[in-house]
């Protein structure tokens, strides 16, 4: 027998034999506890759930520490990742971030995924404190090799398309991934120093400097040129523009005009706290509770329709080319391509006491303070939970691909729908689960 004990003093006996599994002890011990995802540990080691007991050297009569960990979601176009510190299962388009194998040696102390278009990026702290691990699309991220060395103390990564930033704690970047759409910031390396926030449009980034300048390298038909801004407090970006929130609450805005670019709409804008973008518009929410938009307008841009709505606003999720906003009261009004979620009238009665909205690019999911789930838009790719909505209780956590929805639930259980090619089928890796 072993005591495994959490930190609040709770301890059971599990019996094992040499040849038991970390992660067997793990999912009795989950099961006894009542927690859905626990992290062993023996002496302040972590201990891998692969391993053995006899290869940690764990013996009849010790006492191992278990951490009540939560696990987190992410997701690229078309494959989700469901991730703790102890490991990571990933499932959908094996070649844009579904297969993990080749790297799961390596995903020791995970603390954060990143998607890109086709690959993932994680921040690991087993090896080495913010260490990165990639895998995915080789072309578009998906291999570090080359910057690896460079790639320690990471803090955050975001992600163009194809492309990563990693923002390192020294306030320095470090790219890879497609050249073009920002892989190579060579040209203005000796400038992203101090940096604060690093954001991306498709094919571009921006970097936030401590001093309130902005640096842009990347594709410049995305946002990627060089910029004269000062005081900016925020970044934002859509597809190919970015918006940057000024310290005097103003939006100035680059990069696209057809996407949100322009800014002519904006000029006289204040008070903004927050911007969220679409392909081509975007959405303000100032500190009155009121909407702005602009960009295309079929994407989103023109909010004439819903206007009267759009107060006590708390925040704006965004598809392809629709967007939603969640009013402090929990209802939610949408506007933009009917096509991409923009029309939620089917399903209005049942948008009551909304704690939030995630968006796929053609449908929404919405996460009721109750812990289910209501979804529209296009049936086939995430619009239509049906099949699964008696499974969809004490949900956590929602996420997106292009096309499906991953939703978490309280006691562990992952939950996912729409379309198969883009990770709507996670049936392959539900086994998989008790190793995190």
């Amino acid at each position: 027998m072993i005591d495994v004990c959490l930190l609040n003093g709770r301890a059971v006996s599990l019996p094992i034999s040499e040849d038991t599994r970390v992660s067997e002890v793990k999912v009795a011990a989950q099961q006894q506890f009542g927690l859905p995802f626990l992290r062993l540990t023996k002496g302040g080691r972590c201990l891998a759930p692969s391993s053995s007991l006899r290869n940690d050297e764990v013996r009849p009569g010790d006492t191992l520490q278990a951490v009540a960990e939560a696990a987190r979601l992410a997701a690229t176009q078309s494959a989700f990742a469901v991730f703790t510190g102890g490991g990571v299962a990933t499932w959908g388009d094996p070649d844009e971030g579904g297969d993990s194998d080749f790297v799961q040696g390596e995903l020791q102390g995970v603390r954060l995924i990143r998607g890109a278009g086709g690959a993932f990026a994680a921040v690991c702290d087993g090896k080495e404190l913010g260490a990165v691990v990639a895998w995915g699309d080789w072309d578009a991220g998906g291999d570090c090799f080359w910057v690896r060395e460079q790639l320690t103390d990471v803090q955050d990564i975001s992600a163009s398309k194809s492309a990563f930033a990693a923002l390192r704690a020294d306030g320095t970047v470090v790219t890879w991934g497609d050249p073009d759409a920002g892989g190579d910031s060579s040209g203005v390396q000796s400038q992203l120093r101090d940096v604060q926030q690093v954001c991306a449009s498709s094919r571009a980034f921006a970097a936030l400097i401590e001093d309130g300048s902005v640096v842009t390298w990347g594709d410049p038909f995305c946002g990627g040129i060089g910029v004269d801004v000062r005081d900016v407090r925020h970044l934002a970006a859509s597809s190919a523009a970015f918006a940057a929130v000024l310290g005097d609450g103003s939006v100035t805005t680059w990069g696209d005009p057809f996407s949100g670019g322009a800014g002519v709409d904006v000029q006289e804008a204040r008070q903004v706290c927050e911007v969220v973008a679409t392909d081509s518009a975007f959405a303000a929410i100032l500190g009155t509770g009121e909407v702005l938009t602009w960009g295309r307008g079929s994407c989103g841009g023109d909010s004439s329709r819903v206007q009267h709505q759009l107060v006590q606003v708390r925040r704006v999720a965004a598809s392809y080319a629709a967007f939603a906003a969640v009013k402090a009261d929990g209802s939610v009004v949408t506007w933009g391509d009917p096509n991409c979620g923009g029309d939620s009238s089917e399903v209005e009665e049942q948008l009551v006491s909304v704690a939030e909205v995630v968006a796929a690019e053609y449908a929404f999911a919405a996460l009721l303070e109750s812990g289910r789930v209501v979804t529209w838009g296009r049936a086939h790719l995430g619009g239509d939970c049906s099949q699964v909505q008696e499974q969809l209780q004490n949900v956590l956590q929602i996420a997106a691909t292009s096309g499906a929805f991953a939703a978490l639930r309280s006691d562990g259980a992952l939950v996912t729908w729409g379309s198969r090619d883009y990770g709507g089928d996670s049936s392959a890796v539900q086994g998989l689960l008790q190793d995190l």
